[in-house]
């Protein structure tokens, strides 16, 4: 019997369980998931959470809910792995043997890695949202604050889904304008990007709806600390952003058993070809969704898009064909603008992010680079589609690979 081993059991194991339970066969094949836990957390919602959106029940589920029946879950932190002796060893002392091994532990958020963000006004004036527990704590906060300077700061690329730190503005803006308050907030977008994103068009489109918000941009913002006593962000070339409330997002990492087995780089990122997922060091590691040092967004559509090309070359590479099929690192994100509206940017390694209509090219429903309610729409239905279609493993109505149908390259306003 040969065994897969998968760590992490979130958007891409979980999907990677579901899809390979079903296509190879339960007789010749152990597959075993390991997470440190048994909650398995919708992220995309974590942005809408302190809006008043979701509560945080609706946000999770138990693991056994998502994973089918045959793969086994074993609950346990992730001491490291030897991929010489292809072997895994638990925080609890149990160790797994594997013949393949896919790593999709993801990436977490490190505000120890800077200087003063998890001092003493952690969760008091200082937060971040990509964590449950940071996503409430900010939701209170954001309940009974009086206004002031708001700062939404990103210290470093990459980060898990690119664009939730602009929409976070935007929801801020269409937040404060409902409770009757926008005069009394002054909110500034600090990034150590030149500016609003990292693709031109997207980046000139959405850096035009931060100023049309009356957003501050504040670009190429590369931090050295923060400043708690004085209520600053310090740049390493001594620019000084001031805050009453900080929103930031964190240094973004791999797990650090990564590091433990020397699987990573420098962020504990797993190099790998960015075609096939398949680990650089060892042909019989993958490396999926955020884990993977791929140059694209670090989102769960691109965890989804990467798995059906990842199922494709495992199955053939287990049956002793040639893997042939390449990611070509599509990734599509509904951003969310407030007031109800929102957009849809849609690109991959080679193409940046262009007006259209998506996905049926011309009709849509939903519209590229370009504000409506029903892309806002979107945005929320996605959830059911999360719990009920995507993890389970089952078909989306959207390509895997980049289509430029229904795509035109005019450049829209800024």
């Amino acid at each position: 019997m040969r065994r897969l081993v998968v760590l992490g059991a979130g958007t891409a194991g979980t999907m990677i369980a579901n899809k390979l339970r079903h296509r190879l066969h339960a007789t010749d094949w152990l597959i075993t998931v390991i997470d440190r836990d048994d909650s398995h957390l919708y992220q995309p919602g974590l942005l809408l959470l302190p809006f008043g959106v979701y509560t945080p029940d609706e946000l999770t589920k138990p693991r056994s809910d998502v994973l089918p029946p045959g793969v086994g879950l074993i609950v346990s932190e992730i001491d490291r792995v030897d991929p010489e002796a292809h072997r895994v060893y638990l925080a609890d002392g149990q160790r797994l043997d594997y013949d393949y091994l896919v790593i999709a532990t993801g990436t977490s958020p490190r505000p120890d890695q800077t200087p003063g963000m998890d001092g003493d006004e952690w969760r008091k004036s200082v937060f971040d949202f990509y964590t449950l527990d940071g996503a409430v704590a900010l939701r209170d906060k954001l309940d009974t604050w009086a206004g002031g300077r708001l700062v939404v700061h990103v210290t470093e690329m990459p980060i898990k889904c690119p664009v939730a730190p602009l929409e976070f503005a935007f929801l801020a803006d269409a937040y404060f304008h409902k409770r009757g308050m926008r005069d009394r907030v002054d909110i500034t977008y600090v990034t150590p990007l030149e500016g609003a994103f990292t693709k031109p068009v997207a980046s000139k489109r959405l850096g035009g709806m931060l100023a049309e918000r009356d957003i501050a941009l504040e670009s190429d913002f590369v931090i050295d600390r923060v400043d708690t006593d004085a209520k600053t962000l310090v740049s390493m070339d001594e620019r000084e952003v001031g805050f009453d409330l900080l929103v930031t997002v964190p240094l973004n990492m791999g797990a650090d058993y990564i590091a433990r087995s020397g699987l990573g780089d420098d962020l504990n990122y797993v190099p790998v070809d960015k075609g096939t997922l398949q680990c650089k060091a060892f042909p019989n590691i993958f490396a999926i969704g955020d884990a993977a040092d791929i140059p694209t967004s670090k989102a769960g559509s691109v965890a989804h898009f990467a798995v059906e090309i990842f199922t494709a070359n495992f199955l053939d590479m287990v049956a002793g064909r040639p893997m042939t099929h390449r990611f070509d690192g599509h990734a599509n994100c509904f951003v969310e603008s407030g007031h109800g509206k929102g957009l849809l940017i849609d690109f991959n390694y080679d193409t940046e992010p262009l007006p259209g209509r998506y996905p049926v090219p011309g009709i849509g429903p939903f519209t590229l680079l370009g504000e409506s309610h029903v892309n806002h729409l979107g945005k929320l239905g996605f959830r059911y589609a999360y719990w009920h279609l995507l993890l389970k493993g089952r078909p989306l109505p959207v390509p895997t690979l980049m289509s430029m149908a229904g795509k035109h390259p005019a450049t829209p306003r800024a």
